[in-house]
């Protein structure tokens, strides 16, 4: 009796962490859901809404310009950020005061992007803290789940491009 409830305690033990260990690799590498918050992605992803991240991107190198990303925060790693993919390294960016009333050039390097929110008034983003290292995206953005009657492919940026040598 005993040793078949040792049994089958075992069982179950080994079944949960086989499936907690496909659960971990399929988040950490394929994808998943999570909420944005805050206004500087707006009007493109609102306060609150569910989006679908995909992290393949990452691992293979596939982030491109006008891609919108979740990375660690520059300024506080225990958070993470939505933001587009404004340059890639390489890429000489237009950059402007959050006021936009100071314009100059930035270059991004080797191994960073720079990130800008859609809502240039009200972002936190690469006009702050500067180029953001590749290392620090976690995945890529690209369909809204939540609100239903928003749900669909992400559009384009509203600011067009801002790439200064294009």
């Amino acid at each position: 009796m005993l040793r078949g409830v040792l049994g089958k305690t075992f069982r179950l033990v080994g079944y949960t962490i086989q499936y907690g260990c496909i659960a971990h690799c399929a988040f950490e590498y394929v994808g998943g859901v999570l909420m944005c918050s805050g206004p500087s992605m707006e009007p493109t992803i609102q306060n609150s809404d569910i989006v679908f991240a995909e992290n393949l991107s990452r691992h293979f190198y596939g982030i491109q310009r006008g891609d919108i990303v979740v990375a660690k925060s520059p300024s506080d790693p225990k958070s993470s950020i939505c933001k587009r993919v404004i340059g890639l390294e390489g890429d000489k960016i237009l950059t402007s005061s959050p006021a936009g009333f100071f314009k100059n050039h930035s270059y991004v390097p080797k191994g960073h992007v720079w990130l800008e929110g859609d809502n240039l008034q009200n972002s936190a983003d690469s006009r702050y803290y500067g180029p953001v290292p590749y290392g620090l995206i976690t995945g890529r953005i690209f369909l809204k789940i939540w609100p239903l009657n928003d749900f669909g492919f992400l559009r384009d940026s509203p600011n067009g491009h801002r790439f200064s040598d294009e």
